[in-house]
């Protein structure tokens, strides 16, 4: 079932275009992946085939530019709302690997050069072809401004060496946008190079097994004397850093979706459960302490979304809301955090069972607080934007 509650909420951000969206996404999850997606997570993917479907409904390009095939970058909420339905799909690892293109095609169609956004961002839109982006490294993790994977330029080409590990989408994908160290120590020094595979010097690793998202592919790449051309720069030379922060935003407040969307999940499956699972001689709904967790876990879950709403609403408007983002990716996952270990306790047994979404989904939810910066790295940016 559905939060009756939302209907109003949906009124005051999303408009009929948004609603068509909704449906179009709706359909794709519930007839191309629903069916399957069990299946998909046990194999730890799903066929590239599904890429295509995506793309040829459009659903791929929402949120990059028109002129390649896109919806357009400005309508937030259009995006929104295609994450949502997405969602529903019950797999974030589904949902993150169909959408590293999200993170890994902005760089490319926002500085590359013409050639590259002609050849390669149309592809990426309609399913064609994979991108993912690469920053974190073994040793680096959240602390992108001292990365160590190096690009020396040697005549017309850089000349790359270093690696990069838990890369989404990173053993299937076809190109990889890569945070490379063309400069001096710290983030004046770093650039992003797209890389295509199949250049010598670059190899995909081994696929690494996770605690969550199962049924996205994500691997370890390595970089020895790998001779990128020079033309595959994205931007001017040591410019890479603040490209990368300014596609964080639009990461995190995804990052946020999500995870407002896993709490209604697992609130929805409670809210089903309880009716129909006896104990004591009554359903568990007439149990007041059951009672009150579900109270308060559909408080938390649409305070989370209604602060994450007016932050995609600023982002609306042109604002960059640098704070107000990280906020909301800091609420919505120790929301997430909440209601997940709240639904396997309500589920009790059964919710310790493969076999159960609220298994999976508090799975899944764990990285939600780790990738796209931790959850310390966020309060860390909120407190320099509170001048401290």
């Amino acid at each position: 079932m559905r939060d009756p509650a939302l209907a109003s909420v949906y009124v005051d951000y999303f408009n009929e275009t948004h609603g068509m969206v909704r449906d179009t996404m709706r359909r794709f999850v519930n007839e191309a992946v629903k069916p399957h997606i069990d299946a998909w997570e046990e194999a730890g993917g799903f066929p590239r085939e599904v890429y295509q479907q995506a793309g040829s409904l459009g659903l791929l390009g929402i949120g990059h530019p028109t002129e390649f095939g896109g919806s357009g970058e400005q309508d937030v909420f259009l995006k929104v709302a295609a994450s949502e339905e997405l969602m529903r799909s019950g797999s974030g690892g589904f949902v993150a690997s169909l959408g590293s293109l999200d993170i890994g095609l902005p760089p490319v169609w926002r500085t590359g050069s013409d050639e590259l956004k002609q050849r390669i961002v149309p592809q990426v839109l309609a399913g064609e072809k994979i991108i993912a982006l690469a920053i974190t490294e073994p040793s680096g993790g959240s602390d992108v401004a001292n990365l160590k994977t190096r690009a020396v330029r040697d005549g017309d080409h850089y000349v790359v060496n270093g690696s990069k590990t838990f890369i989404t989408s990173g053993a299937r994908a076809d190109y990889y946008t890569v945070a490379v160290r063309t400069g001096e120590a710290g983030f004046g020094g770093v650039s992003l190079l797209l890389i295509e595979k199949g250049t010598p010097g670059f190899t995909v690793g081994r696929t690494l097994k996770k605690m969550g998202w199962w049924a996205s592919d994500t691997a370890e790449l390595f970089f020895q004397d790998c001779r990128v051309p020079a033309e595959n720069l994205l931007g001017p030379e040591n410019s890479g850093f603040f490209t990368i922060m300014a596609n964080f935003q639009a990461e995190r407040l995804s990052l946020a979706i999500m995870a407002t969307m896993t709490a209604q999940l697992a609130l929805e499956q409670c809210l089903a459960y309880v009716k129909e699972r006896t104990t004591f001689g009554k359903p568990l709904s007439k149990h007041q302490v059951i009672r009150h967790k579900l109270a308060e876990m559909a408080t938390q879950v649409n305070v989370a979304r209604e602060y994450t709403y007016r932050c995609a609403a600023r982002m609306q408007a042109g604002e960059s809301a640098i704070a107000e983002v990280s906020m909301a990716k800091n609420f919505a996952t120790s929301v997430s955090t909440m209601v997940t270990d709240e639904a396997v306790q309500i589920f009790g047994g059964m919710g310790y069972m493969r076999e159960s979404l609220v298994e999976r989904l508090y799975r899944d939810n764990r990285i939600l607080s780790i990738g796209g910066g931790t959850h310390e790295i966020m309060n860390e940016i909120i407190s320099k934007q509170l001048g401290l």
